[in-house]
């Protein structure tokens, strides 16, 4: 799956938690809402009275919006791995959580008729 690809099959799929999703389609979404992120963030309007801080705002909704596709596609992801969409609450955990579970979203596909949960 390419770059583009991926990034229409996740807005296609916005608040579907069904199915599966490749690696190359949650990979490629990461960096995609990394990229746009990262790019809102910097933007900066120069006023007479200073920088306003435009860029955070529009990083913050832009990240908001992202919130349920994101999560949409990383439950499709663990499934796709043969895992339960509660291993998502390992992000909570500090540190050793976030390795967890980018281990997990790492790991290869397992083939539909050894899922446990299809």
């Amino acid at each position: 799956m390419t770059f583009f690809e991926s990034i229409s099959t996740v807005f296609r799929k916005y608040a579907d938690f069904s199915g599966h999703a490749s690696r190359s389609e949650y990979w490629w979404f990461v960096l995609f809402s990394f990229i746009t992120t990262a790019i809102l963030g910097s933007l900066n309007l120069t006023s007479s009275e200073g920088t306003l801080d435009l860029g955070t705002s529009l990083s913050t909704a832009w990240s908001l919006a992202l919130l349920l596709p994101q999560l949409a596609v990383t439950v499709r992801r663990l499934r796709d791995t043969g895992r339960d969409w509660t291993n998502m609450f390992w992000i909570l955990v500090p540190l050793a959580g976030v390795i967890v579970l980018v281990i997990y979203l790492t790991q290869p596909s397992i083939p539909e008729r050894m899922t446990a949960n299809p």
